[in-house]
């Protein structure tokens, strides 16, 4: 909570409202969950076939310049998600939360299964990756709606003691939708064999998608718009300019969501997208092996994030807020060092400790960005800044740390930029967030 936009809102809905819309929290979660299931299977699928796609859509010749290449491609869906966040983010603040999630997961769906039909270079020449690219914008576009509308309609579901909890499911679904992509990929990968999948394997995943969005899409219109939208709703008091009224309104709050989300944008985007080709090119780790560890990590937080969630609505936010970013500092460079030892043991090692990092942050961060916003204004206060970061620093993050490695010939340099996001986001913490929650809170934020 910035100590500058403290919100506190008024429960004025009766009680048996309150009592209809707690009575179904499984279908809430499953509904708003399984649908960021599939947002984020469709986006991550790309990252863990990196080096497949690196071979499959760019011209023979230096391995490292097209897997620089596909990382490129990669990163160009970012740059339209600050794009797709002042175009969804205000409109779920207008029409409601449910409506945009619904139209979001269809959308990149339909991207991501296109990406499965396109033909190779060689077959194509330059219009390959060009019509890479073009489905990379789309789903861009729409997932810069996802996290905002998903962790909003949580947290206004959510019980006053548990909104930890309910918003880190948002993680926990799309962790699981990495764990399924990358064990997909592990599998096909084993039952195929490596010429297999890279010549015609790897599509598989892709058009995998267009019936998990369909479910998605379905699940999502199934569920009844938030009890804090309809009380905006019923009282006229519905935003009719919303991404006018964040600027105005919110203004400070989302400079300081900003520097929050650095290390969850370049930590998400290194440990699901980097590592799998790091492990395999830097390391010099099987294919089975690279994707066996990263499959283990994604899982641990996955669970994990969980665990966290329930402990910020105990403990409060920034004790795991702080935890975490410190620990990203201290054991980023440490755990890479021991990925570089060869020992498959000690990769496993590393990759779940930085996983446990991540897992922390996420446990608290989501309940954290709802929190420094009022509804009128919720869905977009998060999603503007929440995105530019996230394109910044995230998007880009698989291409850096590949750079980095070439520029300075050392394997271990990735270690120095999540260590520079995670000083960014720590000093954030330390000055911007105020506790809400737990034996420590200094500010109250109600219904």
């Amino acid at each position: 909570m910035s100590e500058h936009s403290a919100v506190t809102e008024t429960d004025d809905l009766g009680d048996s409202e309150t009592r209809s819309h707690r009575s179904s929290p499984r279908k809430v979660l499953i509904g708003a969950g399984v649908g960021h299931f599939v947002e984020w299977f469709d986006m991550g699928i790309y990252g863990t076939l990196s080096t497949i796609i690196a071979a499959n859509f760019f011209a023979d010749g230096d391995p490292t310049a097209a897997l620089l290449a596909t990382f490129a491609v990669f990163a160009s869906g970012f740059v339209v998600r600050p794009l797709g966040a002042l175009f969804f983010g205000p409109l779920a603040d207008r029409i409601g939360r449910q409506r945009v999630l619904a139209m979001i997961v269809i959308i990149t769906s339909l991207a991501t299964f296109s990406m499965g039909l396109i033909p190779n270079h060689a077959s194509i020449g330059m219009y390959a990756p060009l019509l890479l690219v073009v489905a990379r914008l789309v789903q861009g576009f729409a997932a810069g709606g996802e996290t905002s509308s998903a962790v909003t309609l949580l947290f206004e579901y959510a019980p006053k003691n548990r909104r930890g909890f309910y918003t880190s499911f948002s993680s926990t679904f799309s962790f699981a939708a990495f764990v399924f992509g990358s064990g997909l990929v592990l599998a096909l990968t084993a039952a195929l064999g490596d010429d297999a999948m890279t010549s015609w394997g790897w599509r598989l995943p892709f058009l995998v998608a267009l019936p998990l969005g369909i479910i998605g899409m379905y699940l999502r219109l199934r569920l009844e718009d938030t009890p804090e939208f309809r009380r905006l709703q019923e009282s006229g008091n519905v935003a009719e300019t919303p991404m006018r009224d964040s600027f105005r309104t919110g203004g400070k709050a989302m400079l300081a969501l900003a520097g929050l989300v650095v290390i969850k944008g370049v930590g998400h985007w290194i440990l699901q997208t980097f590592m799998p080709s790091y492990l395999q090119t830097s390391m010099h780790f099987s294919k089975i092996q690279s994707f066996a560890v990263t499959t283990v990590c994604l899982s641990v937080i996955a669970v994990g994030v969980l665990g966290m969630g329930i402990l910020s609505d105990i403990i409060g936010r920034k004790p795991l807020l702080i935890g975490s970013t410190v620990g990203f500092i201290v054991l980023t460079w440490p755990a890479l060092w021991l990925m570089s030892l060869g020992s498959f043991a000690w990769a496993m090692v590393a990759m779940v400790g930085l996983g446990l990092l991540l897992a922390a942050y996420d446990g608290a961060i989501a309940a954290t960005m709802a929190e420094l916003f009022p509804p009128r204004i919720r869905s977009g206060g998060i999603a503007i800044p929440y995105n530019i970061v996230v394109s910044l620093f995230g998007g880009t993050a698989p291409y850096v740390a590949t750079w980095l490695i070439a520029a300075t010939g050392n394997r271990l340099s990735p270690a120095f930029y999540v260590m520079f996001a995670a000083a960014i986001t720590l000093v954030t913490v330390l000055r911007y967030v105020s506790e809400t929650v737990g034996p420590r809170a200094t500010v109250t934020v109600d219904r």
